[in-house]
């Protein structure tokens, strides 16, 4: 909880200095941070111990590290493929666990739990500052390729005066706009996490069967698959539609969960779960840089994504404290139905702030 914490404030400072002086050196502080973090857990095992070195410091990599990919990536591209963009680099977020969670079992199954960390944080550090030479920001005046420049037309050019292209991040929280998003992306997570968090007691309580691994492993896929097939939907459908599809499909599969009781059922809940709780992490970032720009995008999504903070610290807590109080997650089920509804409605509320002539 304490990582997710983390996670989501440093995002703000950490896009606002990425935006300053490029993401390299912002990821090279991450690589730090990461690396002090497992290395000062496996010297400290205790509840402060862990608190202290994988909540704060290693949440703060996970901050730094996250707020300097997916704006950089997104700014290289024009506006038709910037869904895609995003999809394809927060996919290596959600596919993390594919990798992560066997390596790590097999680490410590030889090495035991502090050399364990000690590995991890020795090669992440090197890993993130190795890959954090090849990523920059683009030149300023920048044109992305595909981008057609025609002669200017004078109705458009004093349209496009009268349009604020680029906003300050205290631009952005004036404007309704940034708290619809702030509310859907925070409904999203928070319903999504809400049953993913308990999936494992879900799959065993619903249907006796001990797989909530394999389910686990299942949802990783998808959830990495629907960062970028969300993203593609983006460029192609456009924003209120593609928003309005994955939380419909989500609202609907969640109205259903508790009906589901054989493995066939599960996988394909499991799925959509995973599907649609992954393409709002690629749909958020290319709203924001439509909405607001991209030349604040990295400081910009950062306020944005402190929902999915929220969303993440209480999303599996609450899903269990519910399961506690009532004995089942029925009502979880329904108040994440019913979240991912509303998110609906809001969505469609959401039209392009401009900047009026005076």
């Amino acid at each position: 909880m304490i990582a997710c914490g983390i996670f989501a404030l440093l995002m703000v400072p950490g896009g606002r200095i990425q935006d300053s002086i490029g993401p390299k050196k912002v990821i090279i502080a991450a690589a730090l941070f990461a690396g002090i973090g497992l290395i000062g857990s496996g010297f400290l095992i205790s509840v402060l111990g862990l608190s202290l070195f994988f909540g704060l410091l290693f949440g703060t990599a996970m901050g730094l590290g996250y707020s300097s990919t997916t704006p950089p990536a997104i700014k290289w591209f024009g506006p038709e493929k910037r869904g895609l963009i995003a999809g394809i680099v927060v996919s290596g977020f959600g596919l993390a666990s594919v990798y992560a969670a066997p390596l790590t079992n097999n680490l410590l199954n030889i090495y035991g739990l502090e050399s364990t960390f000690f590995i991890l944080g020795a090669a992440f550090f090197v890993i993130i500052l190795l890959l954090a030479q090849l990523i920059n920001n683009p030149p300023a005046n920048y044109i992305p390729p595909g981008n057609n420049i025609q002669a200017p037309d004078v109705q458009m050019v004093e349209k496009e005066k009268c349009r604020k292209e680029n906003f300050e991040w205290h631009e952005m929280v004036r404007t309704p706009q940034f708290y619809l998003l702030w509310l859907i992306f925070c409904f999203g997570s928070l319903a999504g996490l809400m049953i993913i968090g308990q999936l494992s007691s879900i799959v065993y309580e619903q249907s006796g069967l001990a797989l909530g691994f394999i389910l686990v492993a299942l949802l990783a896929v998808f959830n990495a698959s629907g960062r970028i097939i969300g993203g593609i939907m983006f460029d192609k459908l456009g924003r209120t539609p593609t928003l309005v599809v994955i939380f419909a499909a989500q609202a609907i599969n969640f109205l259903l969960f508790s009906t589901f009781s054989s493995l066939p059922t599960l996988v394909i809940g499991t799925m959509v779960a995973g599907f649609c709780y992954g393409a709002c992490l690629s749909i958020f970032p290319t709203v924001t840089a439509l909405l607001y720009g991209v030349k604040n995008l990295g400081v910009n999504y950062g306020l944005v994504f402190t929902s999915w903070g929220a969303g993440g610290v209480f999303g599996g807590l609450i899903g269990g404290m519910v399961r506690d109080i009532t004995g089942s997650y029925t009502t979880a089920f329904l108040a994440a139905s019913a979240l991912c509804f509303i998110s609906i409605g809001l969505a469609l509320l959401i039209k392009t702030p401009e900047k009026r002539c005076d």
